[in-house]
This record gives C-alpha cells, sequence and structure tokens, in this order.
C-alpha cells in the first residue's frame, strides 16, 4: 500500500485530507510540525509526501531541503495557498515533483498522487532498460528469445529514429510501457521528456486540463495558468496509455492536435505549437471499437501508422525462463543475499499461464524470494509465498473443506484482480464488483496486505 505522510499545521486539513486519501486506498499519516515531520520522514520509509509551503517553525523549503539534506527518497509535493504559487515552484525547482494550489478538490488531490506514482512506477519498471539503453541499440536491451517479440523489438529499433505515431497494443502486463520508454530511448529525442499518463487514471472532467493545460480562471480551481502533459512532453515523448478509454469528446481534439501540431489551453484563445512525438497503448482491440462507434475510426487511422502487438507471456513461452532469472538477478541488488531459480522451478514456470503477464511473473519471483527466504527457490517456495497468483504448483493435493475452498477461491480471485490491475485496489474492486472497503476487509482477512 502506498504510504503518504501530510505535513501541514492546519488540524483541520490534516485530518479532511487523511480521510480522503485513506478512502482512496493510502496508508496515510500526519505531522503539524516540519521540524517533526523530518525526523519520522527520514525514520521511516514514504511513498509520498503531501507539504505545505506556509508553517510557522519551519516552511516548505526548509522542509524540502533537511530532508533531501538526510537522503530521503519520497516524491514531495507541494500545498500552497493563493499567493503563495512563487515558493511552491520554488520548491519544485529543488527538487519537489508537484504542488496543490489551496484551496483544492478532492479529486485534484487524490489524481495528483495517482499521476506521481504512475511515473514512478514507470521510472522503477525501467530503470534497468534505461542503463542499458545508453549504449545498446534498444533491440538488444531488451529480453527476447521467442520470435514473436524478437519481431517486435526489431520494429521497435526501426521505428525509434523516425518521429512517426505509433500503436502498441496487448493485454495487461506485456510491458507496453517498458515498449514506449525504449523507443524513446533509442530516439533523437532521448534528452527531452518522457511523459507517461495513464488515460483511464484520470477523471473525464479533468482530463482536457491535464492533457492541455488551462489559464488561471478558467474553472473553479484553476488559481494559475498550468501547462498541460502535452507541453512538459515538448521536444520529447508523450505516452498516452490506455487511450481506449479516452472520452469521444477528448479523441476529437486529440484527433486536432495530431493535425495541426497545436494545442490550446482551457480557458486561452491563443494556440500553441508542439515537437512532440505520440506514443499510444492499450489493451483494446482499436479496430473492433472504431467499428462499434466507440472509438473514433478517424483517430484509430492516425494514431495506426506503425503498429506494434505485444504477445502474452503464455504464447511464448521461450522467454519465460531468461525473464525470471533476470528478475531474480535484479532482485539480488536489493536483498542481503543471493537468489537462483532451480532447473525445476524454471521448468515448472513455463508450464503456467501467467494470465497477469510479465508483470505477474516479477511480482511472484519477488514474493516468493522475499517470503521463503531461500537462496534457491524450488517450485514450493512460489506456492507457499503466493498460492493464488499461480496454478499447479507441484505441493500435493489436499481434501479441503467448504468454507476452506470458498476462502482459497476467494484469495485466488482477489490476487488476480490485483495483478490484473496492476496494485491498483480501487480498480481491482471495480474488476471483482465489491467496494473499496470490502476489498480492504478481505485483504486483511486473508493477511494479503
Amino acid at each position: 500500500m502506498t504510504k503518504v505522510l501530510i505535513v501541514d499545521d492546519e488540524p483541520g486539513l490534516r485530518q479532511s485530507l487523511g480521510l480522503l486519501l485513506s478512502d482512496a486506498g493510502y496508508e496515510v499519516a500526519a505531522e503539524g510540525s516540519g521540524a517533526q515531520a523530518v525526523a519520522r520522514a527520514l525514520a521511516e520509509r514514504f511513498d509520498l509526501i503531501l507539504c505545505d509551503v506556509r508553517m510557522p517553525d519551519m516552511d516548505g523549503l526548509e522542509f524540502l531541503r533537511a530532508y533531501q539534506a538526510g537522503g530521503g527518497e519520497a516524491l514531495v509535493i507541494m500545498m500552497s495557498a493563493y499567493g503563495r504559487e512563487e515558493m511552491a515552484l520554488a520548491a519544485m525547482k529543488q527538487g519537489a515533483y508537484d504542488y496543490l494550489p489551496k484551496p483544492f478538490r478532492p479529486d485534484e488531490v487524490v489524481l495528483t498522487l495517482r499521476k506521481a506514482e504512475e511515473r514512478e512506477r514507470l521510472r522503477q519498471d525501467v530503470a534497468t532498460l534505461q542503463a542499458q539503453l545508453d549504449t545498446v541499440p534498444a533491440a538488444r536491451a531488451l529480453i527476447a528469445e521467442s520470435e514473436a517479440m524478437k519481431c517486435a523489438l526489431d520494429l521497435v529499433a526501426r521505428v525509434a529514429a523516425h518521429r512517426a505515431t505509433v500503436l502498441i497494443t496487448g493485454a495487461r502486463g506485456t510491458g507496453k510501457e517498458v515498449i514506449a520508454q525504449a523507443i524513446h530511448r533509442a530516439s533523437p529525442r532521448a534528452a527531452r521528456p518522457f511523459v507517461a499518463v495513464n488515460c483511464a487514471a484520470i477523471p473525464e472532467a479533468l482530463m482536457e486540463s491535464e492533457l492541455f493545460g488551462h489559464a488561471r480562471g478558467a474553472f473553479t480551481g484553476a488559481a494559475a495558468d498550468r501547462a498541460g502533459l502535452f507541453e512538459e512532453a515538448e521536444g520529447g515523448t508523450l505516452l498516452l496509455d490506455e487511450i481506449g478509454d479516452l472520452p469521444l469528446a477528448l479523441q476529437a481534439k486529440l484527433l486536432r492536435v495530431l493535425q495541426e501540431n497545436e494545442i490550446r489551453r482551457v480557458g486561452e484563445q491563443r494556440t500553441r505549437r508542439l515537437d512532440v512525438r505520440l506514443i499510444a497503448a492499450t489493451a483494446k482491440d482499436l479496430a473492433r471499437e472504431a467499428t462499434a462507434g466507440t472509438f473514433r475510426a478517424d483517430l484509430f487511422d492516425r494514431l495506426n501508422v506503425v503498429h506494434i502487438t505485444l504477445p502474452p507471456l503464455s504464447s511464448r513461452r521461450e522467454d519465460i525462463a531468461p525473464l525470471a532469472r533476470h528478475f531474480a538477478e535484479r532482485l539480488n541488488r536489493r536483498l542481503d543475499h543471493a537468489v537462483t531459480l532451480s532447473s525445476a522451478t524454471l521448468a515448472w514456470m513455463e508450464q503456467q499461464p501467467w494470465p497477469g503477464n510479465v508483470r505477474e511473473l516479477e511480482h511472484a519471483v519477488e514474493r516468493a524470494a522475499i517470503i521463503s527466504g531461500a537462496r534457491l527457490l524450488e517450485p514450493e517456495h512460489f506456492s507457499r509465498a503466493a498460492p493464488a497468483t499461480v496454478a499447479g504448483a507441484p505441493n500435493g493435493a489436499r481434501a479441503l473443506t467448504l468454507e476452506a475452498a470458498v476462502a482459497q477461491a476467494e484469495r485466488q480471485a482477489i490476487a488476480a484482480a490485483l495483478l490484473a490491475a496492476g496494485g491498483n485496489r480501487r480498480e481491482a474492486a471495480a474488476h471483482l464488483g465489491v467496494s473499496l472497503r470490502t476489498l480492504f476487509y478481505k485483504l486483511r482477512q486473508y493477511e494479503m496486505e
């Protein structure tokens, strides 16, 4: 669970933000003093920090400097009241991730945190890839033994040098974001920004502002001019992930951007020229969506200049063993002992369905290594660590009571939904058809937190 620290001297704001973020699925802590917050943030692990720029004992800039000097690594998001934007912007120049102008809307707060999580997750997923791409061609940097993936990576290498729009399709967890990052890193734009956004994670009411930016006063809460994601990606690459979930009204505006190479901020009359390479990704069949009228056919044609299809892991089993060994080697840099996979484990892995694809495989290796503590991972370590995520573990069949069978089925369904949603609990709850509160209860009940 993502852990958030709220730093603000106003008790009411700490309480309301805490309730909002807890309901959104975050683990929340709060401090009213900047000095106490620094000590706590350095003593505990936090993923995100929301910090007010104006506090009596230590302002936001001082907090940020002290936290960074102590080696803190959480993403810091500043909160600023009207008229304090300059201090928040100064904090961003010193390393703060973003800022929220007060007063803010609840969905704006959650959206900002979701964006921060998304980018941090992407950064971690491609850290190894980035280091490799600095010295070798993109196609050689990615693991591929199967012919299907070799063909996909050959296309990545050939398209990288051009500005052509790329459409990447494939099931969840197949590595669409990693491929997009590989294209960017192997392109002439590698030194410029790579900006990624999940279209399914942004509320429809905020999507236009997030993509194209807005002018001050364009709507309630727009306290200052703000650049959108297209402008953030100027000179570089913008990845629109899950583009199949983009509302039809926004599809028309995106089509115009692709045709004219310019955007218009919400609330402004003038247009701004763009130099951005667009990559789109989706798990949906956009050709079928276009035929059904749920996705614009003209936009699909604009996006489908170069189409890269990533097959599911179950149809490229030659990649399973090298991927699993790669994940184990990467774990060795983080654990205090070396981890290897036995030949029996690799053979067993190649027989599993892996509905969550590469992401599920990676998580399975990590869970088994951490929970078992073993240096040589055998098949039974995976069944003990995650009986709900993999099938056919050779640990013997045992008769189950009805209650135990129901519990096991629930665990399996929850784990599969979480894997399919990439760990997003709100999305997993929607897949399962239960409330977020019910999902949290089940996670605690089955000790799956």
